[in-house]
């Protein structure tokens, strides 16, 4: 104990302690018999939501984010007719004079690509799937693949950006950040919103992935997803007391800290100091939360082997980032996003994206699995998507057994499985070129303001007042896909 606490704990009599403690007991009781209810609530667990808008199928969401653009074209879209125009160039009627990246607008030549990998039916849906992703085929039934998903985006930041927050341009507020600022959080100990990086096997010098993607943009900064580390340090930096800081005297830090705050948002009403109160007293639980739900130790061999973790417990990697979030919804975190990077394949896509469906297909349908047998994928929403898909046409020389493919927003696919979802499904359909969508098109506001049906929420009413106009994380668009809900 400090000199400076130990002179106030001298003056504090008895009497003077009594007196105080009565008061406050006095007040929770009142405060108990007005609103019960909301006594008992975390502080954390409200958000700005009165209540939700919709019965809820979700109550959370884990995004498998592919960072870079898997090619829709080896994986999950098939198209055995393509192999008929395999080297032959891309016909105008289908291109259609749509604009290319500056990486292929150059070429003179713009051949076809057939996958060279082979397809087959997975479940008793009877779903083709690539041979890259057999783990996910076993799945097949549990999932909704959806093959004619669109954006207007041709670039990975502004296509990271938008799929995310709903824009193209920086500023807005992350899936996550919205969710937490609107339904709040179901735990007290962990942030409501998470994020976790792994670096793939493909594409290493793959696009830089930066904080904002997982920012609040304009909404209160309590809001903004928490990036964990990989690896065998402090999951999150500064996680750990500096050698010498007893937790209680931090606990008393904290609270003198607090006190100061509060002073000052008395004084000046500004909500980021609420915020600031918020986040050292989050910091403060973590310190105890995240040490146990980071030791995966504790999981049964065979649980870790499902999950294709076979070497220290305390690598990082996708593997071990798909438990984890398994362990972060148990604990009631709203939001876990996984972003995996190495998918921007421009060149030796053969090779680079053998090595990017090793390090993902047996994860994503063991967390599906896990999460289906625990008795928690009924209310929990995983996805599994990247920014856009990849050209039909190769860019760069085309080999018998090498080539790449460029940036293509017109259509991709993606899965979706969990809470509200009709499971073991394929919803939309692109041309024999995998380059147009024919049925059923779903642009990127559309997805979104699903998922967020699925929660509980009208996409037209999660809003935020910024600089005199109503934001929304689906801009002035989004049109619930019907087809898709359970």
């Amino acid at each position: 104990m400090t000199p400076l606490h130990a002179e106030f704990a001298r003056h504090l009599t008895r009497r003077q302690f009594f007196r105080r403690s009565a008061l406050g007991l006095g007040t929770a009781a009142l405060a108990s018999l007005l609103d019960p209810a909301r006594v008992l609530a975390a502080p954390a667990s409200r958000g700005a939501l009165a209540g939700l808008h919709l019965v809820p199928r979700a109550k959370r969401v884990i995004f498998l984010f592919m960072s870079g653009g898997p090619s829709h074209i080896d994986l999950y879209d098939h198209k055995p007719k393509l192999r008929e125009h395999h080297g032959q160039e891309l016909p105008g009627s289908i291109r259609m004079g749509q604009r290319i990246t500056g990486m292929t607008s150059g070429q003179s030549s713009f051949p076809c690509v057939a996958s060279m990998f082979e397809f087959q039916r997975h479940g008793r849906c009877g779903t083709w799937m690539s041979e890259l992703v057999p783990n996910i085929g076993s799945i097949a039934d549990d999932i909704c693949l959806i093959k004619s998903m669109h954006t207007e985006a041709i670039n990975h930041d502004p296509a990271f950006t938008y799929i995310q927050t709903g824009a193209q341009q920086p500023g807005r507020p992350s899936l996550g950040a919205w969710l937490s600022y609107g339904i709040g959080s179901e735990n007290q100990d962990l942030p409501s919103f998470i994020v976790m990086i792994s670096q793939g096997s493909g594409n290493k010098t793959d696009q830089p992935l930066v904080s904002r993607m997982w920012g609040p943009g304009f909404l209160p900064s309590q809001h903004q997803g928490v990036r964990f580390r990989s690896g065998s340090g402090d999951p999150v930096l500064y996680l750990s007391d500096p050698e010498g800081i007893h937790r209680e005297n931090r606990r008393l830090m904290l609270d003198g800290v607090r006190d100061l705050n509060q002073l000052a948002a008395r004084d000046f009403g500004d909500p980021e100091i609420a915020t600031r109160i918020a986040q050292y007293e989050m910091a403060y639980q973590m310190q105890m939360s995240v040490p146990e739900l980071t030791d995966i130790s504790s999981e049964p061999v065979h649980i870790r082997e499902m999950y294709g973790i076979r070497d220290n417990p305390t690598d990082g990697g996708f593997a071990r980032n798909c438990l984890l979030a398994r362990r972060m919804i148990e604990r009631g975190v709203r939001f876990v996003q996984l972003m995996h990077r190495g998918w921007d394949q421009h060149g030796d896509l053969p090779k680079q994206i053998r090595g990017q469906c090793r390090d993902v297909d047996q994860p994503s349908a063991a967390l599906v699995k896990d999460l289906k047998q625990r008795g928690l994928l009924d209310d929990t929403l995983v996805i599994w998507s990247g920014e856009f898909g990849r050209t039909v046409y190769s860019q760069g020389q085309l080999t018998k057994d090498n080539h790449g493919r460029d940036h293509h927003g017109r259509c991709f696919s993606n899965w979706i499985a969990g809470g509200g979802i009709k499971p073991g499904i394929v919803y939309g359909e692109t041309d024999d070129y995998c380059y147009n969508i024919v049925e059923n098109p779903v642009h990127i506001h559309d997805f979104n303001a699903t998922v967020l049906h699925t929660l509980g929420i009208d996409h037209t009413r999660l809003t935020y007042r910024f600089q005199g106009r109503d934001f929304r994380l689906t801009d002035v668009h989004g049109e619930l896909v019907k087809g898709i809900l359970a």
